[in-house]
C-alpha cells in the first residue's frame, strides 16, 4: 500500500470576510499545491470536535487520529507532559498551566502574554516553582506561554470546569473562574486550592522584574484542561501495524504521538509561530517518509495568528504553510504517495476561538479518483466525493485501511 503525509494546518478553517468580498482567508490566497491535491483526488469534509468535548487542539488532533474522545480523552495537562517525559503517579492530576496578560481592569487581555519569549517563559516557571513548588505542586516549563502545573495527591480532583483562555479574550476573569464539577470534596477543595495560588502568584508575578515595562507582562497563571494518566491504543496496534512519525513544534501534538507510540521528530527552529522553521519541518517529513508509513506534518502558526484576530498574518501563514510546507514535499516525494491535507478545527477571525464546524479534507494518491473539485476550500468541500467523514473513516481511508 501507498505511503502516507498528512499536512495538518492547525486553525485554518475560516468564515466568509467582507473585506475578503466574501472569501474566507484560505480563498482568498493562492494555494495551488493545496488546490493540486484537490484537482487530483477527492474532497470533503471532517467533523473532529463532538459535543461534550473542549473545542480545543488536542481534542480535535485525536479525532483526526481516530481516537474516540469518549474512550481516549485525558484532558490537555496530561498530554503536554506526556510530551515532556513526566511520569504522571495514580493521584496526580496534570493542567496546562498558561502564562497569561490580564488587563488592569480584570479582562483577560493575552492568552500568551505576548507570545512570551521561550527563555522568559522558563525563568518565570522556575521563580514560581521555586517561590511556591511543595509536595502538592509542581510547575514544569514548556514551549513560550505553554507551561504545566501537577498537584500531587489524592485531595486532589480532575473534575473541574475551566475556561479555555485563547478562547476568552475580553471577558472579565471573575467570569472565567474554576468551577467544580461534581459535588465531591475533592473537586471543591482543588477549586479553593488553586483559587488561593491564583492569588498568591498574580501577587509575585506583578512585582517580577522579568515584567517591569512589557505591554502584555506574564502576569497571571492559568491552569486549565486538568486529567489523570493516559491509556491510548497504540497507533501501529489499532491500524494494522501502520508505523508513524509526528513533526510539531508543540507539545499537545507531540504529547498525543507519544501517548500513541508514534515517533516524534523534533526540527531544530520549530517554534510553533510564523517564525518557524517551515523548511527545516519540510525536509524532516521528506526524509521520515522513507521510514514510516505515515507522516503527520502539523504546523501551528495559523491557529496562533487566527487567536490573534490578524487577518494580514493569517493569510501569510497560509501561504507560507501551502508553498513551504506542502509543496516542496510533494515535489520530492513523488505521485505515489497519498496526500492530505485539513485543519484540525476552525478558528474564524470574527470569534478568534475556535468552532465545531466541521473542516475541508482533499486527500490525492493512488486509489483516489478526481471528484471535479478544482480548489481547496471551506465552500467547495462539502461538495467532494468523500462525504462527511467521522471518527477513523479519514484516517482509514489515508492508511488504505478502508476504501475511497
Amino acid at each position: 500500500m501507498a505511503k502516507a503525509v498528512i499536512f495538518l494546518a492547525d486553525g485554518m478553517a475560516d468564515e466568509p470576510i467582507p473585506e475578503l468580498d466574501g472569501k474566507t482567508p484560505l480563498e482568498a490566497v493562492d494555494t495551488p499545491a493545496m488546490d493540486s491535491i484537490a484537482q487530483r483526488g477527492a474532497s470533503g469534509t471532517m467533523f473532529t470536535l463532538p459535543e461534550g468535548f473542549p473545542t480545543s487542539s488536542d481534542a480535535a488532533n485525536m479525532s483526526v487520529l481516530g481516537y474516540r474522545l469518549a474512550s481516549f480523552y485525558p484532558g490537555r495537562g496530561p498530554i503536554e507532559a506526556a510530551s515532556q517525559g513526566i511520569p504522571l503517579r495514580d493521584d496526580d492530576v496534570a493542567w496546562r498551566c498558561n502564562l497569561v496578560t490580564v488587563s488592569p481592569d480584570g479582562l483577560m487581555q493575552d492568552y500568551s502574554a505576548g507570545h512570551i519569549d521561550n527563555d522568559v517563559s522558563r525563568r518565570l516557571i522556575a521563580d514560581l516553582q521555586h517561590e511556591f513548588g511543595s509536595d502538592k505542586l509542581t510547575f514544569y516549563p514548556g514551549v513560550s506561554y505553554r507551561n504545566l502545573l501537577i498537584l500531587h495527591g489524592r485531595e486532589f480532583s480532575d473534575k473541574i470546569d475551566y475556561a479555555k483562555p485563547d478562547s476568552s479574550h475580553g471577558i472579565p476573569i471573575d467570569q472565567l473562574q474554576l468551577t467544580p464539577r461534581d459535588d465531591s470534596a475533592a473537586a471543591r477543595h482543588t477549586v479553593e486550592f488553586l483559587t488561593e495560588l491564583d492569588r498568591k502568584t498574580a501577587a509575585f508575578l506583578a512585582q517580577h522584574p522579568l515584567n517591569r515595562g512589557k505591554a502584555s507582562p506574564a502576569n497571571r497563571i492559568w491552569p486549565w484542561s486538568p486529567g489523570r494518566r493516559p491509556n491510548f491504543t497504540p497507533f501501529a496496534e489499532k491500524y494494522s501495524g501502520k508505523t508513524a512519525a509526528v513533526i510539531s513544534a508543540v507539545d499537545v501534538i507531540r504529547g498525543i504521538a507519544k501517548c500513541a507510540a508514534m515517533d516524534v521528530i523534533i526540527v531544530p527552529g520549530a517554534t510553533g509561530f510564523i517564525d518557524t522553521n517551515y523548511e527545516g519541518k519540510a525536509q524532516a517529513a521528506i526524509d521520515a517518509l522513507k521510514t514510516h508509513d505515515l507522516v503527520y506534518l502539523h504546523v501551528e502558526a495559523i491557529d496562533e495568528v487566527s487567536h490573534m484576530g490578524d487577518l494580514k498574518l493569517k493569510m501569510k501563514a497560509i501561504r507560507d504553510f501551502d508553498q513551504r510546507i506542502v509543496a516542496p514535499v510533494m515535489k520530492a516525494c513523488g505521485d505515489q504517495v497519498v496526500y492530505a491535507v485539513l485543519p484540525d478545527h476552525p478558528v474564524p477571525l470574527r470569534l478568534r476561538a475556535h468552532t465545531r464546524t466541521p473542516v475541508p479534507v482533499a486527500i490525492c494518491g493512488p486509489g483516489f479518483r478526481p471528484d471535479g473539485i478544482q480548489s481547496y476550500s471551506e465552500k467547495l468541500a462539502p461538495g467532494g466525493t468523500l462525504g462527511a467523514l467521522k471518527e477513523d473513516e479519514f484516517i482509514r481511508l489515508v492508511l488504505g485501511l478502508r476504501r475511497p
